[in-house]
């Protein structure tokens, strides 16, 4: 994860919440300064990833934990792998569990969903995130949708102009929205505008955008919008992207399509850390 800072807050701020004035109460009780190994085994098939934050967790906690990884983020894992062995303090090992395994559950979760539609794009559309994402794991749930083979939508609002439908009704239209986007910013930014219709992905090609979201639209009006944007701007399709449409959606030759359940609609992937008994 390139902004380690902000991993820091978010792994205090969990540790915090878990742990108070108090920490553990349970474990500070029970040990003292015992030392094992423990086993840390996949529950479930998929992807992959929070290697290192899950490791960072551990360290963070306290820095004489030895966490040591047999696979990498964007490995296929199966259930029943040993995927990694961490040792060190039992207490230390404990207080930190439950932060370190809700991090790595929910990245390998994001990352098996993303990878399951990529696969179904079959190479080709490119599978793209959203802002639908859980507030402060933007940046963790988007490093997961590349290890699962997707790429990042932009990260926020501030690093790519896209008009939507509210902005276009609010503006009078969207060559007024566009318009006002090139007076305040010039050629900085890429340009994308949401058409609901063809009549509206004309009017976006008019005004030579570079990207155009094709909304809610049927497998037959993104074929129609693909031909009439070919080669002339980036086409993206979005709005009830399911996996079981992601298939037929792709072979409209659309360039991309988003998809907000890769991180608001995500099962955790499940895995266990259990003493190592020899």
């Amino acid at each position: 994860m390139e902004n380690l800072g902000h991993l820091d807050r978010m792994i205090d701020m969990a540790m915090e919440e878990d742990l108070q004035k108090e920490g553990d109460i349970t474990s500070e009780s029970i040990f003292t300064g015992k030392e094992h190994t423990f086993k840390l085994i996949s529950k479930d098939i998929g992807k992959l990833c929070g290697k290192d934050v899950f490791e960072r967790v551990m360290t963070r906690t306290d820095i004489s934990v030895s966490v040591r990884f047999l696979h990498n983020d964007g490995d296929n894992i199966e259930k029943g792998d040993l995927v990694a062995e961490v040792s060190g303090p039992v207490k230390s090992i404990l207080k930190a569990e439950r932060t370190a395994l809700n991090f790595l559950s929910l990245m390998s979760a994001v990352a098996t969903k993303t990878a399951r539609f990529v696969s179904e794009a079959e190479g080709k559309t490119i599978i793209l995130d959203t802002r639908k994402t859980i507030p402060g794991f933007r940046q963790l749930q988007k490093y997961a949708v590349r290890c699962g083979g997707g790429m990042n939508h932009r990260m926020g609002l501030h690093d790519m102009v896209l008009i939507k439908d509210n902005h276009i009704d609010a503006a009078g239209g969207i060559s007024t929205a566009v318009s006002k986007v090139r007076e305040r910013w010039g050629s900085r930014f890429k340009i994308e505008v949401e058409a609901r219709n063809i009549q509206e992905v004309r009017e976006a090609l008019n005004c030579k955008v570079e990207r155009i979201l094709l909304d809610n639209m049927s497998n037959e009006q993104l074929s129609e919008a693909v031909k009439l944007t070919e080669q002339i701007c980036e086409t993206e399709a979005s709005g009830n992207m399911t996996l079981e449409r992601i298939r037929q959606v792709s072979l409209t030759g659309v360039d991309f399509i988003s998809v907000g359940e890769l991180t608001h609609s995500i099962k955790a992937f499940d895995f266990s850390l259990k003493e190592n008994i020899k």
